[in-house]
Formats: C-alpha cells, sequence, structure tokens
C-alpha cells in the first residue's frame, strides 16, 4: 500500500488517498475512476510527498503511550477479573434483571454485570438503579 497527497487541478484541494502501489493510481487515474470529493473534478495530481520519519522525541513519545496503553489494559483486565468472580453475568438481559432486584421480584446472592446500551443505563439512572458503563476488553484467542 502507498499513500499520496492528491490535489485537485481545479479547485486546489489537497488531500490523501491509499493506493495498491504507483501503477493502481495511474490505471484509476486513466480510467477516471479518481475525483475531487469537493467539485468532482476528475483533474487530480499526485503532489511531492516526504516520507514520514519519526524523531527520537516522537519514537520516545510513541514508547509511553503504548507502556501506558498497556498498564491501563492490564489495570482493566484486573477488574474484569474480579467482576467475573464476584459478579454474576446476566448477558443481554442486564436492564431487565437490575430492575427486577431493584423492584424487589427477584433476589440475587450476588450483583450482576452484563451488557446494555447506553439508552438502557441512563433510563436505570433516571429509574434510581445504580448502573454504570465500564470499559471491557474481549479475551484474545489463538
Amino acid at each position: 500500500m502507498i499513500k499520496y497527497k492528491l490535489m485537485c487541478k481545479d479547485c486546489d484541494l489537497k488531500f490523501d488517498s491509499w493506493f495498491a502501489s504507483s501503477d493502481e493510481f495511474e490505471k484509476l487515474k486513466k480510467k477516471g475512476f479518481l475525483n475531487c470529493h469537493q467539485c468532482n473534478s476528475k483533474r487530480i495530481e499526485k503532489s511531492l510527498m516526504t516520507p514520514q520519519l519519526m524523531s527520537k522525541f516522537e519514537v520516545k513519545d510513541t514508547k509511553e503511550k503504548n507502556l501506558k496503553f498497556r498498564e491501563i489494559n492490564k489495570k482493566i483486565r484486573e477488574y474484569q477479573k474480579f467482576i467475573k468472580n464476584n459478579f454474576e453475568y446476566v448477558g443481554k438481559n442486564f436492564a431487565y434483571e437490575a430492575r427486577s432486584i431493584h423492584y424487589g421480584n427477584k433476589k440475587k446472592e450476588k450483583r450482576i454485570y452484563g451488557s446494555a446500551t447506553t439508552k438502557e443505563i441512563h433510563e436505570l439512572k433516571e429509574e434510581g438503579i445504580n448502573a454504570e458503563i465500564i470499559p471491557w476488553v474481549e479475551e484474545k484467542k489463538n
């Protein structure tokens, strides 16, 4: 894959686009498949590109961000483990089960967790039911 900086010869709009190869760009241009998304002109040209190089400061910043991401991911997994061990999974029935417990229709030995839409969580809170959205990291299966 190659990324080109393109320029419309009619309205001077500059934009980026990805192509499988340099030849692919030429084929698409020749067939008239390239057009400006602002003025719809077919007069699109490649402009000079500079390679994107990272300075040692950017590399260090990226490494620090990756380390921070791994730390956050690890903490989320710790929370997930705690929740799985101490709460009952109710799946997509979370809103229904939370209401049943809140209004006294059901008694649970453990607290519950599951999935609910943002709208359902908002409605539960309006009814005085304590519910929160927490980030959930899916387990990798290799």
